[in-house]
């Protein structure tokens, strides 16, 4: 069902804070706003976070930790960016981040709201069909830590009440009549507004962000971004059995985010581009069948709440046509492999090596190679803190 289109920009003076939630457009978003943010105030508008995106401001709004080995959120990341905000005065802004979305309670987002600018806020939700984010958001938890094999993660996800495990923060972003709910609770629904994506109109977002806070048509520009690409089959496979591994040796958080996440797999995704004959991430039909369902439900609940909807709500419950089975097990090319590896070890090699004598007059071929990647880990680790 088609809903509306906008017919004029949110009233000046507005503060649109874009909550996201992940996996629906929201990095395009931010990449294209923050490459537009000297040219927006021409047109009254700012754009007042100091970074693309200020995950850890909104991290700390939502009492939420860091993703795993990152820098710890704290009050003073949300405080700056509350300064901000301020500092734009009377003239209309526009803050956006998925982490808004995992604001739990009432309490905790009437703070978020009160602190930007109270009744100045307008919440903003992007959403996409489930089917479409489940295989999305699976690999990004993959890339934050998680060993747990995509049939496995869908079956605890679908079929496992309370439906919590391994990842309890899933339905909370993506419960996606739920999260409206919560936010129009606090605001009214006359201050939300619920764009539904449509993924063949790839410029569709950028051109609903403009028209709501009143810029000319095509100012907001896509901006290619090779670090936010999805992983495919075989680098998540390849990533997923590293966790077990590092999981397993007890090595610290703050290294898997230094060495593997932005060490190997960012340098893999921006030194490698899929190809056609790379295995994507697919969804077995149950559960793209089962997500269809719960997407019409969403829909039905959102479209009670009052709120503004622009966009087909019919697409989030669009189920994406089979994809032809795949024959034998991924494989990762040994290119994406020795980039992935050179990412690590660039990223060791960026600390300054400090020569000390051995502790210990046990050689390495005395040593067991379990306690020997936990060593290596520590020193590794210890080189970066001392940067």
């Amino acid at each position: 069902m088609e809903t509306d289109c906008i017919e004029e920009a949110l009233p000046a003076g507005t503060r649109l804070l874009h909550i996201g939630p992940h996996k629906t457009g929201t990095t395009a978003i931010q990449g294209a706003l923050f490459a537009a943010k000297d040219a927006m105030p021409a047109h009254g508008v700012d754009f007042p976070a100091h970074s693309r995106h200020p995950m850890e401001a909104a991290l700390a709004a939502c009492a939420r930790p860091a993703m795993m080995g990152d820098t710890v959120p704290t009050d003073k990341h949300w405080t700056r960016l509350l300064g901000a905000v301020r500092a734009t005065g009377d003239r209309t802004s526009v803050i956006s981040s998925e982490f808004f979305a995992d604001a739990e309670d009432d309490e905790t987002i009437a703070r978020i709201v009160e602190r930007l600018g109270g009744e100045r806020v307008h919440i903003l939700v992007t959403l996409r069909p489930l089917a479409r984010i489940m295989p999305s958001q699976w690999q990004q938890y993959v890339q934050n830590g998680l060993r747990m094999g995509y049939g496995d993660w869908l079956e605890h996800m679908l079929r496992k009440a309370p439906y919590e495990q391994p990842n309890p923060s899933f339905w909370r972003r993506h419960r996606h009549d739920r999260l409206v709910e919560r936010w129009t609770r606090v605001v009214g629904p006359g201050r939300v507004t619920v764009v539904v994506v449509d993924d063949g109109d790839r410029d569709g977002l950028l051109r609903t962000f403009e028209a709501l806070l009143g810029l000319p048509a095509n100012l907001l520009r896509p901006v290619p971004d090779t670090a936010n690409r999805s992983l495919t089959l075989a680098e998540t496979e390849m990533l997923r059995k590293l966790n077990v591994e590092f999981r397993g040796n007890g090595l610290p958080d703050e290294l898997y985010s230094k060495l593997v996440r932005n060490g190997a797999v960012m340098h893999m995704k921006n030194a490698c581009s899929p190809t056609s004959q790379d295995v994507k991430i697919t969804t077995p039909r149950w559960a793209v069948e089962a997500a269809g369902a719960i997407g019409a439900e969403m829909a039905g609940t959102i479209a009670a709440t009052g709120v503004r909807v622009v966009g087909d709500t019919a697409l989030l419950s669009a189920v994406p046509e089979a994809a032809d089975k795949v024959s034998g097990p991924p494989r990762i090319a040994p290119e994406v492999a020795a980039q992935a590896l050179y990412g690590a070890l660039a990223a060791v090699a960026a600390a300054p090596v400090r020569h000390t004598a051995p502790a210990k007059a046990r050689t390495v071929h005395q040593t067991s190679s379990k306690e020997l990647v936990r060593v290596l880990g520590h020193r590794c680790l210890k080189k970066l803190r001392r940067r």
